[in-house]
């Protein structure tokens, strides 16, 4: 616990939280933190997530909550939704950290601990290599982890990460004493005499239908037996990762660098470098933006696809958390995207900003400032005679207008001055070098209007607005789309 602590930047901190799931492990861990905090004046916290996946979820909050009470340890839960996901496992523990983050940035916390142990990490490194994928460090005493937290301000501590399965088991041994209650199996209970804490028994941790507990229960007892002490020696190997992972990281930042693009990487990357060379690269730069690393056979199709498409092929390979697209000689990661339900319907009543998170940014309403024009004694070819004023959408008007935000349909188009052409959005887009998979997220603001009944387009976001709504004189407004990310 003190190594964790001290690995911080700041120093021991003044609170810390642990994830409290009422198992054996995090039970164990509870104590563990209890009697630091103690003794050394820390605030503790246990944070609990309800997945609502087994029956028992409810009682086990109610344990929890009940545990952390008679130890006078602060307790808060947060309830999620798993939703349609081909993997319960990986849909759980990215709800679950991202809950625990937010339960931890609330309340500033800085350091979250998690009863990860020694066969863990085992389990993980050998997930890694069943699934194809690089062997990546494995997990790490203390880290940052912003894109499982959702904030870089919170550090994940594993103060047992060191300690194998069975010694934890024996010192909870020690702890407990093994009594059966009334509960039903999937809650069966130990219990201290002592000190009377009790943990819960999640049914799942024994359903074979998901890997880890498949590779827990049949595949790493039957190791046990053949390699005794197994789990040190993967932990070793993972620590030999770590080394290998970070020279290759510092590579690949020196190839990032070498070939930057505004949004994302040069093409150049992936012609020039060595094969192995480029694929660090890809799998760096999918990491810097918070991507799950892939399998190596998906990462070589990523490969081969954006090097041997033709030079004006649309190519979008997707990937569970985003798709990659290739767009005149840069590839780009773009987050995926789940269209809101259009049009909305709303009326400007004089705000500055209005939000709309369902299309993942806000409308912005600005005032349109007079241009002072510049002295005659400073005109030339440099500073030419400017008017006293510029065209903007007549405020007064726009209050009694129903305008509606929505996605493109096709055909429509902007004429963005008076003395410019009216050309179709498609043709504004591209003069504007806006990749096509953008075009379909920018919203747009229509106007409804009474005669006739129609769709008037008001405001492309990324392009501009409509001067067939402009005016010259009194107060205007300008609009300008925001993307929330």
């Amino acid at each position: 616990m003190a190594q964790v602590c001290a690995a911080l930047p700041g120093g021991l901190p003044s609170s810390i939280a642990i994830a409290y799931s009422g198992g054996a492990d995090s039970s164990a861990l509870l104590h563990l933190a209890h009697a630091y905090a103690q003794q050394h004046g820390i605030t503790l916290y246990a944070f609990h997530v309800h997945h609502g996946i087994s029956p028992n979820a409810d009682a086990w909050l109610a344990h929890c909550a009940r545990t952390c009470e008679e130890m006078g340890i602060t307790f808060a839960a947060e309830r999620v939704t798993l939703g349609q996901n081909h993997s319960v496992e990986a849909a759980a523990r990215h709800r679950r950290y991202a809950a625990l983050g937010q339960m931890c940035r609330e309340r500033a916390i800085p350091l979250l601990l998690t009863a990860h142990h020694q066969d863990d990490q085992a389990e993980t490194v050998l997930m890694q290599l069943l699934r194809g994928a690089v062997m990546q460090k494995g997990m790490e005493t203390v880290k940052q982890a912003p894109a499982l937290l959702g904030t870089d301000q919170v550090w994940i501590g594993r103060p047992l990460l060191s300690l194998p399965k069975d010694e934890l088991m024996v010192w909870l041994g020690l702890q407990y004493s093994s009594q059966q209650s009334s509960q039903p199996r999937s809650q069966s209970r130990s219990q201290s005499r002592s000190q009377s804490i009790t943990h819960v028994e999640d049914e799942s941790n024994t359903d074979p239908r998901y890997a880890r507990n498949a590779l827990r229960s049949q595949v790493l007892p039957q190791m046990a037996q053949i390699f005794p002490g197994f789990q040190q020696v993967l932990a070793r190997s993972a620590q030999h990762a770590q080394v290998t992972q970070s020279l290759l990281e510092d590579l690949a930042r020196q190839d990032l660098a070498h070939y930057p693009a505004p949004r994302g990487l040069q093409m150049a990357a992936l012609l020039e470098l060595s094969q192995d060379r480029a694929l660090n690269l890809l799998r760096y730069w999918l990491s810097t933006h918070g991507a799950r690393m892939p399998s190596s056979a998906w990462l070589m199709e990523l490969y081969t696809q954006l090097r041997t498409a033709r030079e004006d092929a649309q190519v979008c390979v997707v990937h569970p958390d985003c798709e990659i697209h290739r767009y005149r000689g840069c590839i780009y990661w773009v987050p995926k995207w789940q269209p809101a339900d259009a049009p909305q319907t709303f009326r400007w009543q004089g705000e500055s900003q209005l939000d709309f998170p369902a299309f993942g940014g806000q409308l912005h309403v600005l005032p349109v400032l007079p241009v002072l024009p510049v002295p005659t004694s400073l005109q030339n070819r440099d500073n030419p005679p400017q008017a006293a004023a510029t065209w903007g959408i007549d405020a007064a008007w726009l209050r009694t207008q129903d305008l509606q935000l929505d996605y493109r349909q096709g055909g429509e188009r902007l004429k963005l001055a008076p003395n410019r052409p009216n050309r179709s959005l498609k043709q504004h887009c591209q003069s504007l070098d806006i990749p096509a998979w953008e075009r379909q997220r920018l919203p747009l603001v229509r106007v409804v209007e009474e005669r006739p009944r129609a769709l008037g387009l008001l405001y492309a976001a990324g392009v501009g607005g409509n001067s067939h709504y402009f005016v010259e004189t009194g107060e205007r407004v300008h609009l300008e789309w925001r993307a929330s990310t």
